[in-house]
């Protein structure tokens, strides 16, 4: 019981953008998979990219472009291995990429580098094994709104000729989507003037001609609270747009995570219906 519990102590650190530590990813099986490190899809050093190839590759495979979190402050990509083995375990193409964060950069540069990641993989997967368009964006937390941003306003995939509806479908984990109006100063400085904060809420975009989009929260969150996953379902579904949302009991915010890691993963809470949202939508097509 000690070490499960400094397990999910590690676990917090992690996902709640703390120093990189080495705890969950020692646990996540290294065979399945082989990993291309540190691809640059632009010219900063946060501009670089993972690409997880799965041994076992099943006809149609798709591939996922996962944003992790960090308030939009910190994180990095060598940390989300147990993502990366969870869906490249199950014959799926994955990306993790870095991107700028605070104080660098402000909003929308960071939005603008997952956009470039998505121009990224349509151009340069396939000479990795990637062979067909079944291309997923998820995040988790800030990684969300990310996911959310791309899929909901055409800005930023159209500054790369892209449209939202080249994605098969977003998969947002415990995001915000609807977060206004700001307290922290630092979010303050990061998303701007207040007269223009309006244009950097996911909601406010949901005009209901998005790709499909899974939303999962924990009902015990209190670092996003499921509200904002609940207000954006409930727009894009007023607006006949394609959108599913399942609260899971019990699941905070680093928990609704970490239950992607296999040591955690028990009966699939939060992966099984990630694989079949993704298998749902490959059908559909």
């Amino acid at each position: 019981m000690h070490s499960l519990k400094s397990l999910f102590a590690s676990l917090s650190c992690l996902l709640s953008a703390c120093s990189p530590i080495n705890t969950l990813n020692a646990l996540v099986p290294e065979t399945g998979y082989t990993r291309v490190n540190d691809i640059a899809y632009g010219s900063s050093p946060r501009q670089q990219l993972d690409v997880y190839i799965p041994t076992t590759k099943r006809d149609q495979a798709p591939a996922v472009i996962f944003y992790y979190g960090g308030s939009w402050q910190s994180g990095s990509k060598k940390d989300y291995k147990f993502v990366a083995e969870a869906l490249a375990s199950q014959g799926i193409f994955v990306v993790i990429p870095d991107y700028r964060v605070y104080p660098e950069v402000v909003f929308p540069a960071f939005v603008e580098d997952t956009a470039a990641v998505v121009d990224w993989s349509q151009r340069e997967l396939s000479q990795y094994g990637f062979q067909t368009d079944d291309l997923f964006v998820m995040g988790h937390s800030a990684g969300a709104y990310m996911a959310a941003m791309l899929t909901l306003d055409p800005r930023f995939l159209g500054a790369h000729g892209l449209t939202p509806q080249i994605l098969n479908g977003m998969i947002g984990l415990a995001g915000p989507y609807d977060f206004l109006p700001l307290k922290d100063d630092t979010l303050k400085t990061i998303f701007g003037p207040e007269a223009e904060r309006q244009w950097t809420q996911p909601i406010n975009f949901a005009d209901g001609s998005n790709p499909p989009i899974l939303l999962m929260a924990g009902d015990k969150d209190i670092t996003v609270l499921p509200r904002n996953s609940q207000r954006l379902a409930e727009k894009i579904t007023q607006n006949g747009g394609p959108v599913s949302i399942q609260i899971v009991p019990g699941y905070g915010h680093v928990l609704l995570a970490a239950t992607l890691a296999k040591p955690l993963r028990g009966r699939g809470r939060v992966l099984n219906p990630v694989l079949d949202f993704i298998r749902e939508q490959q059908s559909s097509q």
